[in-house]
């Protein structure tokens, strides 16, 4: 169940939507303080993302509950 948890998934989606924004603001002329905000959004998904599975929303958390 490799990332199949809360931790994951908050991780992801909130990358994804850094990434959209970023991706976004540079068309068709780019807007520079939404691209940095779309930076910003997915630079801190990875933190988001370790700091739930440091408190407990991992993997771990996620096998334990399926049991």
């Amino acid at each position: 169940m490799h990332g199949s948890s809360p931790a994951a998934w908050t991780g992801v989606i909130l990358c994804l939507l850094g990434i959209t924004i970023g991706g976004v603001a540079l068309i068709p002329e780019p807007r520079w303080i939404m691209f940095w905000i779309g930076v910003g959004i997915t630079l801190a998904s990875g933190i988001v993302g370790w700091a739930m599975a440091a408190a407990g929303f991992g993997v771990d958390r996620a096998e334990h509950s399926h049991n």
